[in-house]
């Protein structure tokens, strides 16, 4: 069955299912139900059926006159509900024989039959549940076919695990509905009995939430553990190599896989209802001891709640109303000091940030350096030091290195130096030295 809400909802709309017990079909298929436990039949002949709902007419109408028509429609019905169907094939042949529907079996338990939820049952679930989740792990641990995953891991996940998850997801709704009713009762002794009411109501809330404590601690322990075998199966499946098994048994461990998250899927369900009914159950537990504590303890006689429903309802002659003092304004001792006004945010004018393109003279930078060099050597400049003073004195002194060294080059490259046996460093300023040469100002001589 598909677990797609769309396709769920689809199928219900095109099949149109309803139900419509009045109280006679009810008590039949509950009959029904008591008789096949009481004598182990599975079914019933036709005239089995006519007796057995002569007889609850009988019991609800006892002046009424049972007729077989009557129990032709009551049968008539109920197989158009699902709730009975024939399992013989003989058709119109001869009488039918019908059996309960697994719909008429969860009815009538819903009615008949109380499966609340206790230590005892929960106990014995899990640890039946805990005791099938470690043989199908020692089954994984030794599978090595696709029937052995199939049939060792998949299949018992989904039918056994499955099914002991459902048994303690059906008790739990048990247990709600005893919520329900426990609650309801709760409320019937504070209305019958007021402030005798106090103890019995308290001792019905500390049993309640004791139950619900335990409950709690068993679901927590025992889901951790099961999901720990269930991450074995995991593990298990997860350390076959592709290159070891066929394509058979890869299926077979995809199959297990699904049934691992599925098992634990449901195991997630279980302790989470157990959070949350203890959660809820503890809001209430509290909204029953305030109001046992403001409201019953301090009105035991109910004087007092009795007198302001009087007033509510105008039956005390003077019409309920709220009274307001007025009460002057507290004084300043202190000058009011106005808040200054808010002064407008600071804000940078807005600018373009990319400048237009503009078109400017391509400069060559050693040219102008060649032309300068060779004005100084022709103003009369007979050494480098002075020729390198006169072209970088107006430069940063960040730059003066650089430009050092090409002046020294462009030098070199218009003028022989005269290349002596010594050659004397001099300083320049910005802590620079360089050595001296000597360099003739017609540009014929050599440096020295």
């Amino acid at each position: 069955m598909t677990t797609d809400p769309n396709r769920v909802l689809a199928y219900l709309a095109r099949e149109r299912p309803s139900l419509e017990l009045s109280t006679v079909d009810l008590c039949f298929v509950a009959a029904l139900h008591l008789r096949a436990n009481v004598t182990s039949t599975s079914s019933f002949q036709e005239d089995q059926l006519v007796d057995v709902f002569e007889e609850v007419v009988r019991v609800l109408e006892p002046t009424g006159e049972p007729q077989g028509k009557r129990a032709s429609a009551a049968i008539r019905r109920l197989r158009e509900q699902r709730l009975l169907a024939r399992v013989d094939g003989a058709g119109v042949v001869r009488a039918g024989e019908f059996a309960l529907t697994r719909l008429a079996a969860a009815i009538v338990e819903f009615f008949l039959e109380e499966e609340s939820l206790t230590r005892e049952t929960l106990a014995v679930l899990m640890r039946t549940l805990l005791t099938s989740l470690a043989d199908i792990a020692a089954a994984a641990a030794s599978a090595q076919t696709p029937e052995d995953w199939r049939l060792g891991v998949a299949t018992p996940l989904r039918v056994i695990i499955g099914d002991l998850a459902g048994g303690v997801e059906r008790r739990q709704r048990g247990f709600d509905l005893h919520q329900v009713e426990l609650q309801k009762e709760i409320g019937a002794l504070l209305g019958a009995e007021w402030f005798g009411a106090i103890e019995r109501s308290q001792a019905l809330l500390e049993t309640t939430s004791a139950t619900l404590r335990e409950l709690n601690q068993v679901l927590m322990k025992d889901t951790q553990e099961a999901h720990a075998r269930l991450q074995d199966v995991l593990d298990r499946a997860a350390a076959v190599e592709p290159g070891e098994v066929d394509d058979g048994a890869r299926e077979g461990i995809a199959e297990a896989e699904s049934a691992v998250k599925e098992a634990g899927d449901q195991l997630d369900r279980i302790a989470a209802w157990g959070s949350a009914r203890q959660r809820a159950w503890s809001d209430h537990y509290q909204y029953v001891h305030r109001y046992l504590r403001d409201v019953v303890r301090l009105d035991p006689s109910r004087m007092l709640t009795q007198r302001l429903r009087d007033q509510l309802t105008g039956k005390s002659g003077r019409p309920f109303a709220l009274t307001i003092a007025a009460a002057p304004a507290i004084r300043l001792l202190r000058p009011l000091v106005t808040p200054p006004e808010e002064r407008p945010p600071v804000r940078r004018p807005r600018k373009e940030r990319e400048a237009e393109p503009a078109v400017v003279a391509a400069l060559d930078a050693q040219a102008v350096l060649t032309e300068k060099v060779r004005a100084a050597l022709s103003e009369g400049a007979s050494t480098l030091r002075d020729v390198t003073d006169r072209l970088t004195s107006n430069l940063p002194e960040s730059e003066r290195f650089l430009a050092a060294g090409r002046v020294a080059e462009t030098v070199a490259a218009l003028c022989r130096p005269d290349a002596g046996a010594e050659r004397p460093w001099v300083p320049l300023s910005a802590g620079i030295a360089i050595e001296e040469w000597s360099v003739p100002g017609s540009g014929k001589g050599s440096a020295a």
